[in-house]
């Protein structure tokens, strides 16, 4: 009975403690790193089309020579059905399940494995080299090492290795995120630099300026790389389904901080719509590998047995029913790879199936003996249906053997029925095709079906036309999403050398490093310190030496001679200031600016050929007013009418555009394919 559960497969370990930082060869010629080329390349051949597109409707619109329409409307009809062809192949490579799973394993049926987003290489060299001299008035050449570092480590996170390390890899640059936009990325100034990333699903670049895209797609990335890690354990063990459990249950987990934490990404993939069937598909995969960790020992051939598993089941086919019918409505049918809805339709078939399978064993194969407990047998049959025929009870199927053998025969024609309905959902996705364990698995469930019917068929009966009821599903074990401890890894700043954060960052202002010669007069320095790193200048004496040249109440000391004191506490910058001789010493210290910007910035973001949209309408203050607590804000005319004018082309939430001229579609509108050409505007451009 067990005989389309048992696995085979090995497991996977990796030792090199280098394999960290660097990450996959992104040239070795494996199944995983091969599919992740192509959907780089194909990435680049859709913003090709896209953009020859966007050219070909401005010309559209700009000229009225109706011999250059029409050769311009031919070229639009090419320009779309080489789009179409190309989300075609990115389909296909969504499909192409075959090489996540384990190499070995040739019994199970295939799971589902998310894809990585594909990104474009960022160059910090130059904007942050530039930054550094501009705002922490340092030479930004002394941070060449540490930009380099922060490059490597992201180039890195392109091509993770599919095991803890590369999560780990993953998790690493996501801590230092927070660190680098403290840094560099200040709500006053744009930094000039921009985050692409594609959609997982369309292959639609996306653009930003701010590191939230950025955030967002490492995020999903790990839930990624967590859900190819699960199809890759070997379930042939209960080491290697448990951590397919985990796997899973972490990349449903990982996707809902992801939704929770960035509501606003303007990629379809990261849509709450999408983020929400991606973890009930997770936890589906979860709890059907909990399903086979129950069955892997073997299914006992007993009466309590077999019920017990035949409600399992039940409730697998339901989980994967409602994984189904999310998967089905608008607009995510539209996005959604065909072999993702099939498979989830010929699982839920599949299951349900194998629980009427299992109840027919248990009535057709275990009477009712005087050794069994009447009551317990009783008891477990209401619960197992919601409903019986009518006239039909509990008790009746129990002690009259017809009625035993009737429901049962029932049960196991509606397993036939389903296994059948299961194969012919299965010739009808090309994708499914090339699965033939899927194949094999559910022909040998139908066989086994179809031996069972034979084996209870009596020629001298009529044809019984008693349909069986419904099961009710029912778990001992409930998949649950896990919160992945490796989002919060403690890291080491990159650029710890420019100070504290909670003074050297991106956001607060203060003057260049000022000169002040200290001259202490019977080692009394003018002034006392206070605070932690760095220290700062207090109950200054304005007759002393340094208040003469200089110096201010509320300085912060950044250096005592050659020594750089950053990071250094009261105690420490005491013990230097005691060693200093009669003719002085030179220190460097810098003054706290007013961190009011004089213009909220605005955040631009570029998905696909869209407009821009901004996140704010830009407002300016009066100059004029010096009194912070009565400063008026007086608007712009221009950004105004500009934003009246393209209101509704700003959406939180960015889905495919389609024709509608508002940018986003309503939910309850079926979606195309890809974007059509009538969402672009002539000044519609990548960067």
């Amino acid at each position: 009975m067990a005989d389309t559960f048992l696995q085979n497969g090995i497991k996977d370990k990796r030792g090199d403690s280098n394999y960290f930082r660097k990450g996959c060869n992104p040239f070795a010629q494996t199944g995983r790193s091969k599919l992740q080329n192509m959907r780089a390349s194909l990435n680049q051949q859709i913003i090709k089309q896209m953009r020859m597109r966007a050219g070909a409707e401005n010309l559209l619109k700009a000229t009225s020579n109706n011999k250059v329409k029409e050769m311009v409307l031919l070229e639009l009809s090419y320009v779309n059905a080489n789009l179409q062809l190309l989300m075609g192949q990115l389909e296909g490579l969504n499909s192409s399940v075959e090489v996540y799973q384990d190499t070995e394993e040739t019994r199970n049926i295939p799971l589902i494995a998310l894809g990585l987003k594909e990104t474009k290489e960022v160059d910090f060299s130059t904007l942050f080299k530039d930054f550094i001299l501009e705002h922490y008035s340092e030479d930004g050449n002394s941070y060449e090492d540490e930009i380099a570092d922060l490059m490597d480590l992201r180039q890195a996170c392109r091509t993770p290795s599919r095991n803890e390390a590369g999560v780990e890899l993953l998790a690493k640059y996501f801590s230092h995120l927070p660190l680098m936009e403290s840094r560099f990325f200040s709500p006053a100034h744009q930094t000039g630099i921009f985050f692409t990333w594609y959609d997982s699903f369309t292959g639609v670049p996306v653009c930003q300026q701010n590191l939230s895209l950025e955030k967002a797609s490492i995020l999903f990335n790990m839930a990624a790389l967590y859900s190819q890690i699960g199809t890759r354990s070997n379930r042939q063990t209960i080491a290697g389904l448990q951590k397919a459990i985990s796997s899973f249950q972490i990349a449903a987990g990982t996707l809902n901080h992801l939704k929770e934490t960035f509501t606003h990404t303007p990629s379809y993939d990261m849509s709450p719509a999408m983020l929400s069937m991606l973890i009930r598909m997770m936890l589906a995969q979860a709890h059907e590998c909990l399903f086979e960790k129950m069955a892997l020992p073997g299914i006992r051939n007993e009466f309590y047995s077999l019920t017990k598993m035949a409600q399992e089941a039940a409730k697998v086919s339901e989980i994967y029913d409602q994984v189904h019918q999310s998967m089905i409505q608008t607009p995510i049918k539209d996005n959604v790879p065909l072999f993702w809805s099939t498979m989830a339709q010929v699982k839920t078939n599949h299951y349900r199936s194998m629980a009427h399978f299992f109840v027919s064993s248990a009535l057709l194969d275990h009477q009712l003996g005087p050794s069994d407990d009447e009551d317990q047998q009783e008891k477990t049959l209401s619960q197992l249906y919601d409903c019986l025929p009518e006239g039909c009870t509990p008790q009746d199927i129990l002690k009259k053997k017809d009625e035993r053998e009737r429901i049962g025969k029932a049960h196991i024609r509606r397993a036939i029925m389903g296994h059948e309905e299961a194969l012919r959902i299965y010739g009808l996705c090309h994708h499914l095709n090339k699965l033939e364990v899927l194949q094999e698995i559910l022909k040998a469930s139908h066989q086994r079906s179809l031996n069972k019917y034979s084996e209870n068929e009596s020629e001298e009966e009529f044809t019984d036309y008693t349909e069986a009821p419904d099961i009710i599903a029912k778990t001992e074990q409930k998949a649950e999403m896990e919160v992945p401890a490796t989002t919060k890894v403690k890291v080491t700043d990159f650029f710890h050398r420019l100070g504290p954060l909670s003074v050297f960052s991106a956001k607060q202002r203060w003057t260049a490093p000022r000169t002040i010669q200290l001259r202490p007069k019977d080692k009394d320095l003018g002034f006392t310190l206070k605070g932690e790193m760095p220290v700062q200048v207090v109950s200054l004496d304005s007759l002393c030496s340094a208040a003469a040249d200089g110096l201010k109440e509320g300085d912060y000391i950044v250096a005592i001679g050659d020594t750089d004191c950053k990071w250094l506490g009261v105690s420490e910058v005491m013990r230097l200031l005691k060693d200093v001789e009669e003719e002085g010493v030179d220190i460097q210290v810098v003054s706290m600016l007013d961190n009011s910007p004089s213009m909220p910035t605005k955040s631009a973001t570029f998905s696909g050929n869209l407009p821009k949209t901004f996140s704010m309408i830009c407002l300016a203050y009066n100059d004029d007013d010096k009194n912070p607590k009565s400063r008026k804000v007086t608007k712009k005319p221009s950004f105004i009418s500009w934003g009246l004018r393209n209101k509704l082309k700003s959406t939180s939430t960015l889905s495919l555009p389609t024709s509608d001229n508002a940018g986003a579609f309503p939910w309850n509108k079926p979606c195309p394919t890809f974007p059509t050409s009538s969402s672009y505007n002539n000044d519609s451009a990548l960067y």
